[in-house]
């Protein structure tokens, strides 16, 4: 029984289990990699504050990526005002619940209108 097609090789439920295992693994190892290269030594401050950007910069560009493509298109459609409000939200320093709902209402508003 086939379960998934990846680039177009069919995998059973097994092959998927195995696939999900060794890149979790992988992963797992490149994250202690990490830890073991650095040891407790310390970083200079520069790439302290640079390390510290890095997880800011990923959700930033997920959210970017998220919002202006679809498969493999650029497109602004209702999602880039639902970002927009949600900007303007948290520049006006509104309770991150505000900030959700206003740019989920918003997004709907115009999927509505559209």
């Amino acid at each position: 029984m086939i379960s998934a097609v990846v680039d177009g090789i069919a995998l059973s439920n097994s092959q998927l289990w195995v696939l999900v295992i060794v890149l979790s693994a992988t992963a797992y190892a490149l994250k202690v990699l990490g830890f073991v290269v650095v040891g407790g030594r310390t970083m200079p401050p520069l790439v302290d504050r640079c390390l510290a950007l890095i997880p800011a910069s990923l959700l930033a560009a997920l959210v970017a990526n998220d919002t202006f493509t679809s498969a493999q298109e650029f497109v602004v459609d209702a999602r880039a005002i639902g970002l927009a409000v949600a900007l303007v939200a948290v520049w006006r320093r509104a309770p991150f619940i505000v900030v959700v709902v206003a740019a989920m209402a918003a997004t709907a508003l115009v999927r509505a209108l559209a």
